[in-house]
């Protein structure tokens, strides 16, 4: 019986690794479909910045509630998983807490998995709480409705089962413990779950073992479908935020890049010896497109940023052209990019490994010209956004497609650069009175 259950725990592991591998698979080829762009230099600033903002929660105690409670549950998340490591052993080779030897040190490391726990319930009720009864601004906007608030539930949901599961596990182990029951031999320190164990007082010792094994089952099950869930979910971040802190720009806040197909242009005007007749080198190239119009023409970093978005909202709160009533939500910008993104990624896998147009784009389709031109580019969304993502790229670069090519751009900004075209200055006066003002 026991060989049976070694059998069927390696099976429900591999199935559920492997179902994560595949969507991995598909996380990866899906960022690949951007632009390729070199984020591979100055490693030891990239590696300080992963460690700060990713590792460390710098920019999230910027809140420092919010803050303070996330780190709580990013602590619990990462220490209380080292016990999955002795329960995978464990079922694998039909084991019971494999890891006792290590004596007094496993019972601290019991100790303080049980008390993390009793501390990420806490720290979850109150999340749930300030997204469904307080309704923070940032929680209530529209931006969530639908499947992303429904989304951000279930993860709390999940992680209160879970956390439950484990201390209840560990209650009934500790009850079978005193009790001196088969292989519940004395291991590890029980702060937490000592205080629920009276519970089975007066319970038979063949029905503690079977809420004990209950647990142990739901609690490695529940871990592989939250690891799946993860792919569909927002809290992607979990894995994600580390490469995205590590790849994001370090440049200074505010410099823009240059589309090198309009550098190449420019230096070919400003060349003295250049033919502007000559033909193209390779006529049958396609042009560049100036911009991005969809999630194709954005590079893997912005789609990256896509995908490892929190939809926590402080970009969004942040925003002063969102503060005056616009229409711009930066945090909209990320979700409506990975939106995209996923659909077009449905698309290569129903058209066997090739896009198939489908009539539709992230602009307009997603996302409008006039949520665009709100931005006033004062990069607090940048700035405010606690792992380095960065929605103002993907606004300017479809900015740049709309200005160069479709001529969109509003009347006031089309009428400047008419300006700069025709009298080298913004405003409407020939060169050659420019200098009138000094006569007067």
């Amino acid at each position: 019986m026991q060989f049976l259950d070694n059998i069927f725990f390696a099976l429900l592991l591999a199935i559920g690794i492997g179902y994560f591998a595949i969507n991995v698979k598909k996380l990866i080829r899906n960022i690949k479909l951007g632009h390729d762009v070199d984020r591979s230099d100055n490693a030891s600033e990239r590696w300080k910045n992963m460690t700060m903002v990713a590792l460390g929660q710098s920019k999230m105690v910027k809140r420092p509630v919010a803050g303070f409670l996330h780190i709580i549950v990013y602590v619990g998340f990462v220490i209380i998983n080292i016990e999955v490591i002795e329960i995978i052993i464990d079922g694998l080779f039909g084991t019971h807490r494999v890891l006792s030897f290590m004596g007094g040190f496993y019972d601290v490391l019991i100790g303080s998995f049980e008390i993390l726990a009793f501390l990420v319930l806490i720290t979850v009720i109150i999340f749930w709480i300030r997204r469904n009864v307080t309704k923070l601004g940032r929680f209530a906007s529209s931006d969530l409705d639908g499947k992303p608030r429904n989304d951000a539930n279930y993860i709390l949901y999940f992680e209160v089962v879970l956390m439950s599961l484990f201390l209840l596990m560990n209650a009934a182990d500790f009850h079978l413990q005193n009790l001196g029951i088969g292989h519940y031999n004395q291991a590890g320190s029980f702060p937490i779950s000592q205080f629920i164990a009276p519970m089975f007082n007066g319970m038979s010792e063949g029905l503690v073992v079977i809420i004990e094994r209950a647990a142990w089952w739901l609690h490695i099950a529940g871990i592989l479908v939250f690891l799946n869930y993860l792919y569909f979910s927002k809290h992607l971040h979990i894995l994600l935020a580390f490469p995205n802190t590590y790849f994001a720009d370090l440049n200074a806040k505010g410099k823009l890049n240059n589309l090198e197909s309009v550098t190449n242009e420019v230096k070919l005007m400003m060349d003295p010896s250049a033919d502007p007749f000559a033909a193209p080198a390779n006529p049958d190239a396609v042009p560049a497109k100036f911009g991005a119009s969809d999630v194709q023409d954005l590079n893997w970093v912005q789609l990256l940023n896509a995908y490892s978005c929190t939809e926590c909202g402080r970009c969004t709160s942040s925003c002063p052209a969102n503060q005056t009533g616009k229409k711009l939500s930066p945090r909209k910008i990320m979700m409506d990019t990975r939106d995209r993104l996923e659909e077009v990624g449905r698309n290569i896998d129903l058209n066997k490994g090739v896009f198939v147009d489908d009539g539709k784009s992230l602009l307009n389709d997603y996302i409008t010209p006039e949520e665009l031109w709100a931005c006033t580019t004062c990069n607090a969304c940048v700035e405010e956004c606690p792992i380095n993502i960065s929605p103002l790229s993907i606004i300017i670069d479809m900015r740049r497609y709309l200005v160069m090519e479709q001529s969109a751009a509003p009347m006031e900004l089309n009428n400047m650069m008419s300006n700069i075209e025709n009298n080298g200055a913004p405003w409407p006066y020939n060169q050659m009175d420019r200098l009138n003002w000094v006569n007067e």
